[in-house]
């Protein structure tokens, strides 16, 4: 592997195709390595952007807009942040002989919860949730009565926990039929419904597949999701050693069918020794955020190395880490933040302010880290650091 020089002739380049808060701890990571980084988003001074040595502003569904710079920036890597791609012009690149991270298959395959499904469950067959697909409300509610209450329903094209519901009771039925179309990317229509499984607990294994090691594991992250949507993590999730090693192997068997290089997040549920796959993502996982405290080598150092072929050690550098994040209450421009110094008071924490240029509702603007001798301690600490940090909407 050779790096060029950035802004040069010879600059070995990433187009990064997302720029949210994990695309630009990914961007420092490529810089510090002397790689020219282009952040591509649909919104002006994406976190990524503020960092980059260049950037573009697209419809990210327009294949023909991710196309065109493509061809105009010709670069060595095409790294995928988010999930709302145009993926058939990824595919379409890729047949061109445009390197798409980890894989062409992989983005658009985990885009679609219906291809991601069928994969794992039909084709590589792993333990899966019961699950139906339906694109009208009758077939949605014939579904749920053949699996059953409680079931989860989610839109089959969204991300972030958007559009999903748990649906307890015959009166929450229709509620969460509309709340999937009304949160669904694109036009909605189709929903997947799920069998509600009373697990234990949900980790993320952040899962790398290598060119020289083979594939490697992040220790198991546990996480709480509020409406579906990443709120604390931390790092390692107890788990017996069998659990364990049946998570090792879905991750490996799943990654290996998609294919490619680089690191994935595979959501998985545990209940005492039994383990089902739930999801992946071909990218750094929100809930691996924690691993810039807790590790040698944070997730994003992984992602990069991963793609560039380089060498990868995993360690953890405390006995454990958490992360909590930080959200916005209303919507502003510009926001401003306090109790930054009160809050990094607290030994062993670190903040990382997202820099997002407008809030909203629950919006994540940053995220608090801490490591302890403990979870339950690192917990504590990054969940202090988190509520002592006010983001205060500028209404200038």
């Amino acid at each position: 592997m050779k790096i060029g020089t950035p802004l040069s002739h010879n600059a070995t380049k990433i187009l990064l195709l997302g720029s949210g808060e994990l695309g630009k701890e990914f961007t420092i990571e490529a810089l510090r390595l002397g790689i020219e980084v282009i952040a591509v988003d649909s919104y002006e001074n994406a976190p990524a952007q503020q960092v980059a040595q260049r950037h573009y502003v697209i419809d990210m569904k327009n294949g023909q807009q991710i196309k065109n710079i493509v061809y105009r920036e010709k670069p060595d890597f095409i790294v995928p942040e988010i999930e709302a791609i145009d993926t058939d012009a990824l595919v379409e690149l890729e047949k061109e002989g445009f390197n798409v991270v980890p894989c062409a298959m992989a983005t658009k395959y985990t885009m679609n919860r219906i291809g991601i499904r069928k994969l794992a469950a039909e084709e590589v067959g792993l333990p899966t949730s019961k699950y139906r697909f339906a694109s009208n409300i009758e077939d949605y509610k014939k579904a749920v009565k053949d699996i059953g209450l409680p079931v989860v329903v989610k839109p089959v094209m969204s991300s972030s926990g958007k559009g999903q519901s748990v649906v307890k009771t015959e009166e929450e039925i229709e509620k969460a039929w509309y709340y999937a179309q009304e949160n669904a990317r694109g036009k909605g229509g189709e929903v997947i419904i799920e069998e509600f499984i009373d697990f234990d607990y949900e980790i993320t294994l952040l899962t790398v597949r290598t060119k020289n090691q083979g594939t490697l594991f992040c220790p198991p992250i546990g996480h709480i999701q509020v409406d579906g949507d990443y709120w604390e993590s931390w790092q390692p999730h107890p788990m017996s050693e069998t659990a364990l090693e049946k998570a090792k192997d879905i991750a490996k068997k799943i990654t290996d069918a998609l294919g490619g290089y680089g690191i994935f997040g595979c959501e998985l549920f545990v209940k005492g020794d039994m383990v089902w796959f739930n999801e992946i993502s071909p990218r750094p996982h929100d809930t691996g955020m924690v691993t810039m405290i807790s590790q040698n080598m944070s997730e994003f150092e992984i992602h990069l190395r991963a793609i560039l072929g380089l060498p990868i050690d995993i360690k953890m550098i405390a006995p454990a880490g958490a992360s909590y994040c930080f959200h916005s209450k209303d919507w502003s421009v510009a926001p401003i933040y306090e109790g930054i110094a009160e809050a990094l008071s607290i030994p062993d924490t670190k903040v990382r302010i997202f820099g997002k240029p407008t809030t909203r509702p629950k919006r994540r603007m940053g995220v608090a880290l801490a490591t302890g001798e403990t979870v339950e301690e690192a917990r504590e600490k990054a969940k202090k650091v988190a509520q002592t940090i006010k983001v205060v909407e500028n209404r200038l």
